[in-house]
């Protein structure tokens, strides 16, 4: 039987995106006004946004440049020691970002030998926010923030000891 070659649909954001793009037109030419308020609050978040993407890029571009795997098997490898506990406290603390964008990373960390220990206290200690601290003082108090923040490293190091008992 002959196999039909299916055509690939565009995903919903394509659709999308070409939809913006024929409607953008048409409400140019019904009202001009609108339109170029639009392109003008355009303008303006693309001229915000620049910045902190170039900052982002830089970011990125160091982080490549200082990670490599010989580092993070010296620094979280079998053999790291209480610093590897450290690194996994404050990298933990400082990652920002949605679980499936790390845990593809910390499976190359796995891959690289990177104990099962070290990545349940790294991803236990994603619930210290940096960015949510000033809040959460605002609304329950500074020593309650600093309970809780202390509180979630301690544990995060005893649920790293039971991780690494269960699994290893």
């Amino acid at each position: 039987m002959k196999e039909e070659k299916k055509v690939a649909q565009p995903a919903g954001r394509w659709k999308f995106l070409l939809l913006m793009l024929a409607v953008y037109p048409v409400v140019g030419f019904l009202n001009p006004d609108l339109a170029g308020q639009a392109l003008a609050g355009f303008k303006s978040m693309v001229m915000k946004v620049i910045p902190i993407l170039g900052l982002v890029f830089i970011a990125l571009f160091a982080v490549n440049l200082l990670l490599n795997p010989e580092r993070i098997k010296k620094h979280l490898g079998r053999d790291s020691g209480i610093m590897g506990w450290f690194y996994a406290v404050i990298g933990g603390i400082l990652i920002s970002g949605p679980p499936y964008v790390l845990y593809p990373m910390l499976g190359e960390f796995k891959r690289l030998g990177v104990r099962n220990s070290l990545i349940a206290v790294y991803l236990y200690n994603r619930n210290v926010k940096i960015p949510f601290l000033p809040v959460m003082a605002y609304y329950f108090g500074l020593r309650y923030t600093v309970v809780v923040s202390v509180l979630i490293i301690l544990f995060s190091l005893l649920n790293g000891l039971l991780v690494g008992r269960l699994t290893e």
